[in-house]
């Protein structure tokens, strides 16, 4: 998996590529975010629109993102979740625990608003 980061209105945006299976990309991304946070960025995007699959390793470092980041009183969305990750999202009903957005340019809109 690789981490691709763009800042936009002091939001930032991680375009993730690859698959999310677990190992060291998965921590990688959380290190990311953690790093984000001590730089002073507490709004983050993940654009999954090129993560091509994902296990339950993935979906715990999402959830483990969005953890650290609404303890340190942040805020995590997602955008363009690919049909793939939508269906898992869907079948464990963390749907209802993830914003998602059909582009990244909504998603930073609604952390910018």
């Amino acid at each position: 998996m690789k981490i691709k980061e763009k800042i936009e209105d002091h939001v930032a945006v991680l375009t993730l590529s690859g698959k999310m299976m677990g190992g060291p990309e998965t921590t990688a991304l959380h290190d990311h975010v953690k790093g984000l946070i001590r730089d002073g960025v507490k709004k983050v995007v993940i654009d999954l629109g090129d993560v091509k699959w994902m296990n339950s390793s993935g979906m715990g470092v999402l959830m483990a993102c969005m953890t650290t980041l609404n303890n340190a009183e942040g805020k995590l969305v997602l955008a363009r979740v690919s049909e793939k990750v939508y269906s898992l999202l869907m079948i464990t009903q963390l749907i209802k625990v993830f914003e998602s957005f059909e582009t990244t340019e909504r998603a930073v809109a609604a952390l910018t608003n």
